[in-house]
């Protein structure tokens, strides 16, 4: 009896909760891993906080009264202006191209992302060109009306309301890649009850299919947002004086190092206002349907005038964003002679961007894949937190960036000196900061949330009992990595090279402060050409850069139509940093 009530008590017994083992040693490699780089992507933020501080009170005093005010008005007003050009071109294209059958559609439909192949500042150079008041638009208007100059009243390109409409014509395929593809996933038995109700097709899309995919509309319009503050390009050349500029100048015309990083303070509150948007805009937003696979929308097939509506309404954006600064390059490139009378030192120029856009891609994948793996192996709550903090990188523009970077770099090459002085007994120099290394950190730092949010899709879609099933055979972090995750992660690796190195090679912000003297890549040359009021001379460099950048842009097309949607990595839509 005794012996019964004591099994009973025993089976009874509630058991004890179990202990986490404790880490192993690849573990505890594998979590370092991960801090460091996490470290790495903080450092120069943590610098541009202390050199901030350390600037005169005097300074900021002067700062906050002449210089921000302006650039504040000036960035709010650009920022507004763009979201809502992006947003209005962006969502209407994709609702033409998704609900409605027309000729050309098809083609349309993945012609349309085209612009984002042109870097921003090369499309202002190119628009200025164009309609200012000896360019071939104004003289065509003379030439047609018998007006002499003076005697009409011509939109200035270089102004505020100029400066929205371009960056609008070039970063509007964000809005439009994330709209389409949740207009394509949608289910068609949503609409059909709108419809029996008497809905019509634009009730449809204001109260049904836009609700619907706002939380890849505000990771379309937050990457506008982030990519509009980075620009210095477009913006400097068009006279807004916006938070980037007032950065730019303070730091390098005024010799304010403290006072740029007082201002860069500031761009960061911008910068946390804007993800701050984009979280609220998803904020317990999930929809979700019945049907395993939902039947798409049928689109309706238009004729006539309202076909030809539809087609010009998609053709505007497409011409005036691609087709017209395109044609305009290649008609520089032929009447100058610039493949003729060719620029031997384009080749040098064009030799060091792929060697910084290459490097850069090499460690940006490296690094972003390799914490991704390693955060995957470790499975540690609190890794998702450090891999959240790797990923704020793209949401820092590039002259942050660089400005940020500055003392960190020196101190490295302070530790290298060090080292070699103990060593030889002679110093090395700045090695670091005084070299393209400065400029390859930066891409790094700034893209390696690409492949970060690459390694992240790819391996979301590989179940961790694989991980299991390979463990309990034998296999260790290495050959797991090795044969399991890297050949299943192979697709996304490929995108996310593609996307950083065409990043990479259109940056201008961060090199432009950080590239060594004397070194130039494709963007700075453009730049130079620019400040000279020469832009025309550089028009084979930028119809480079364009061509490196349409192979990425078909690929995130490409996505769009395999109705990819929900929260879309960098290499298909938007930043992971962005959509966190």
């Amino acid at each position: 009896m005794s012996t019964t009530a004591s099994s009973a008590g025993t089976l009874n017994e509630k058991p004890h909760p179990r202990k986490r083992a404790w880490p192993t040693r690849a573990e505890i490699i594998a979590s370092g891993f991960v801090v460091a780089v996490a470290a790495m992507v903080i450092a120069p933020l943590v610098s541009l906080l202390a050199i901030a501080f350390h600037g005169e009170s005097e300074l900021w005093a002067h700062l906050a009264a002449y210089v921000l005010p302006s650039a504040l008005q000036q960035t709010f007003l650009l920022l507004a202006g763009v979201a809502v050009l992006t947003g209005s071109v962006g969502i209407g294209a994709a609702w033409l191209v998704t609900a409605y059958r027309f000729p050309g559609r098809d083609a349309l439909a993945w012609l349309l992302p085209l612009p984002l192949a042109f870097p921003t500042y090369i499309v202002a150079y190119v628009y200025v060109d164009l309609l200012h008041a000896l360019g071939p638009v104004q003289a065509a208007l003379r030439a047609a009306s018998g007006w002499r100059t003076g005697e009409y009243w011509f939109p200035d390109v270089r102004s505020l309301p100029g400066a929205v409409v371009v960056l609008s014509l070039v970063l509007y395929p964000y809005v439009y890649l994330a709209a389409r593809a949740m207009f394509q996933t949608q289910s068609a038995c949503l609409m059909e009850v709108a419809r029996t109700l008497g809905a019509s097709r634009f009730v449809l899309m204001r109260h049904v299919a836009l609700p619907l995919a706002r939380p890849a509309l505000a990771v379309g319009l937050s990457l506008v947002l982030l990519e509009t503050l980075n620009d210095i390009g477009a913006v400097e050349y068009l006279g807004v004086p916006t938070l980037t500029i007032a950065i730019f100048t303070t730091w390098l015309n005024r010799g304010s190092l403290a006072g740029a990083a007082q201002i860069a303070c500031v761009m960061l509150l911008v910068v946390a206002a804007l993800l701050a948007f984009e979280r609220h805009a998803r904020k317990d937003r999930r929809f979700s349907i019945s049907e395993r696979r939902p039947r798409a929308l049928s689109p309706i097939v238009l004729r006539g005038w309202p076909a030809f509506g539809a087609i010009v309404a998609c053709l505007i954006p497409l011409m005036l964003g691609f087709v017209a600064p395109a044609a305009f390059l290649i008609r520089e490139v032929i009447t100058r002679g610039l493949l003729v009378g060719f620029d031997t030192e384009l080749i040098r120029h064009t030799v060091t961007t792929v060697a910084f856009a290459g490097t850069a891609t090499v460690f940006a994948l490296g690094l972003g894949f390799g914490i991704v793996i390693a955060a995957r192996l470790v499975r540690r709550p609190v890794l998702g937190f450090w891999l959240m903090i790797a990923g704020l990188g793209y949401a820092v523009p590039g002259t942050v960036l660089a400005l940020g970077l500055m003392s960190p770099l020196v101190m490295v090459d302070e530790g290298l000196n060090w080292i070699s002085r103990t060593v030889t007994g002679f110093g090395v120099g700045l090695v670091v900061a005084g070299s393209g290394a400065a400029v390859v950190a930066a891409y790094v730092i700034r893209f390696m949330t690409i492949a970060t949010g690459s390694a992240q899709a790819g391996l979301a879609r590989v179940s961790s009992h694989v991980d299991d099933a390979a463990r309990t055979l034998g296999a260790r972090a290495g050959e797991l990595t090795r044969l399991i995750h890297i050949p299943l992660a192979r697709p996304a690796l490929g995108g996310a090279a593609l996307i950083v190195f065409v990043d990479c090679l259109k940056e201008l912000p961060a090199t432009l402060l950080l590239r060594p003297l004397n070194v130039e890549t494709l963007p700075t040359y453009i730049y130079q050409y620019a400040t000279r009021g020469s832009f025309e001379e550089g028009a084979l460099a930028a119809l480079l850069i364009v061509a490196v950048g349409i192979l990425p842009v078909i690929r995130m097309a490409r996505y769009a139509d395999a109705g990819m949607a929900g929260e879309l990595p960098r290499s298909e839509v938007a930043p992971p940093s962005v959509r966190r």
